[in-house]
């Protein structure tokens, strides 16, 4: 038990860092890393290879932080072209002329729009955008921030086309396809909840407004939600981590659109229709995105994993990358064409490369503190003494908790991928210990990993700033944490309950 102590040190320490002092997740993984490179050395068995050892966790980090990066930098340079050229904007104006119910924009936007820019985007770009869209449709700041963050978080376990999955099956071994779909149903579970809180924020935005009385606020949820929720899985069991979100948020937004033209069809409650070519042209990009992934996996299994780039550092460090089949390549393709499409012209591609690359910097700085923290950990034994101890203390109550260390870990780092990578083979090795699946285990990580976003003071600041509302993060947090708490206690059921029937 003194060593799981001084192993979770470095934990504790990043998380005080950050929570308490205000500092920023590279600089507190880098105190952190310190502090564990010191507890290593004195009190676990690394011996006379300590110098090797840093030399290996140094190039498993870096690796790892080029392969997410490869994701995150088209992504957001995606998202970054699509605000230049006003194709965000027409998206908002397509919402307006489709229905004038207040209550059905902020379904549109809040949680198709939300989600939809987390599967393509990630990085907390929904909150930052979607915020000010819905504050512009008159909805109070506050709760445009509240319904932001509330409204994006089922889909951030695949956020930026699997990220958090796909970091996690780097580091775990496991098979992303199999943790996708686990994680999809959790999920699911999890989505009926978040929608309860979304439609409770948006009744007391919309109790004074102008709507129609004759809509039935739940049953408009509840096909939302369904919308998203069933396409997500199949999606999910059949493809894999990258569409889910994605195809799950615009086959929500297509059906929803649908249900409400055919409303106005009867009540007469839309004046116009959307400008189909505006609103196709303004989706160009992520059209092209969803029929590549579609695309690539009708191809045979060899033509996109026959060519692998792998490295081996002495016999315990060592990586590797499907380059052909990587999201990242994928999104790449998707932004030139994208762009070639809007433009008739990569020109427009310059400025936005530089604003993404900028915006990534810090991004990248944390990414590696964290990553060589967790890496350092496992390949130094801390990791092994923890889960050691959570066998001794919790036994097989662990997966109650599993979901919510995720939590933690967005909270603490601002991101599902960084929680993922923080935590994702305590989880693993914990649930072996205990003879539980592993990846059951690291699926209600990401689960929980995903809700922490809500609550997550990187995305609260950032919500909070894009609507006036610098200062007031304590607000938001109040209005966002029982949610985020009663969907982890579900989460954890829900993983009980599970593993005891598959074990």
């Amino acid at each position: 038990m003194a060593t799981a102590v001084l192993a979770v040190a470095p934990i504790l320490t990043v998380l005080a860092l950050m929570l308490v002092a205000g500092w920023s997740a590279a600089r507190a993984g880098s105190v952190g890393l310190v502090l564990a490179l010191g507890l290593a050395t004195l009190a676990f068995d690394v011996g006379e290879n300590g110098a090797l050892m840093v030399a290996g966790v140094a190039a498993e980090a870096a690796f790892i932080t080029a392969t997410i990066l490869w994701i995150l930098w088209p992504a957001l340079t995606l998202h970054q072209m699509q605000q230049n050229n006003g194709a965000l904007d027409a998206l908002r104006a397509a919402v307006c002329r489709l229905t004038h119910q207040p209550m059905l924009q902020v379904l549109l936007i809040g949680w198709c729009l939300s989600l939809f820019l987390e599967g393509a985007a990630g990085f907390g770009t929904p909150v930052a955008l979607v915020a000010p869209l819905l504050a512009g449709l008159g909805v109070p700041p506050l709760q445009s921030v509240v319904l932001a963050l509330l409204g994006h978080a089922i889909g951030v376990s695949f956020g930026a086309l699997g990220t958090p999955v796909a970091a996690q099956s780097t580091l775990t071994g496991l098979s992303g396809d199999s943790i996708a779909w686990r994680t999809a149903l959790l999920n699911a579970g999890a989505a009926s909840l978040m929608m309860v809180y979304f439609v409770r924020t948006f009744r007391t935005t919309l109790a004074n407004a102008d709507v129609d009385r004759t809509l039935h606020v739940g049953r408009w949820a509840a096909l939302t939600a369904a919308s998203f929720t069933l396409p997500a899985v199949c999606v999910a069991f059949l493809i894999g981590p990258a569409l889910p979100t994605l195809v799950g948020a615009l086959v929500a937004g297509l059906v929803l659109a649908m249900a409400i033209r055919y409303r106005a069809d009867d009540h007469q409650s839309s004046d116009t229709s959307p400008d189909s070519a505006s609103l196709a042209h303004a989706l160009a990009p992520y059209f092209s995105l969803t029929l590549l992934v579609f695309a690539t996996r009708l191809l045979p299994d060899n033509a996109l994993t026959s060519l692998v780039l792998h490295w081996r550092l002495w016999e315990d460090y060592r990586g590797q990358i499907q380059p052909l089949g990587h999201p990242g390549t994928l999104l790449v393709a998707a932004l030139l064409a994208g762009t070639w499409i809007q433009s008739r012209s990569l020109r427009p591609l310059a400025p936005a490369l530089t604003a993404s690359g900028r915006r990534l910097l810090p991004v990248a700085a944390a990414l590696f503190a964290m990553l060589c923290l967790s890496r350092w950990m496992l390949h130094s034994g801390m990791i092994a003494a923890l889960q050691a101890a959570a066998v001794e203390s919790f036994g097989r109550g662990w997966p109650l908790l599993a979901p919510t260390v995720g939590a933690l870990g967005s909270f603490v780092t601002g991101s599902a991928t960084a929680s993922n990578v923080l935590f994702s083979t305590l989880q693993t090795q914990t649930a072996t210990a205990l003879g539980l699946s592993s990846t059951w285990m690291a699926a209600g990580q990401t689960a929980g990993a995903a809700i922490g976003n809500i609550i997550c003071p990187h995305n609260i600041v950032a919500g909070a700033a894009t609507v006036g509302l610098a200062g007031r993060e304590a607000d938001i947090l109040r209005r966002t944490l029982v949610p985020c708490l009663a969907s982890l206690v579900l989460l954890g059921l829900m993983l009980v309950i599970i593993l005891n029937a598959v074990t």
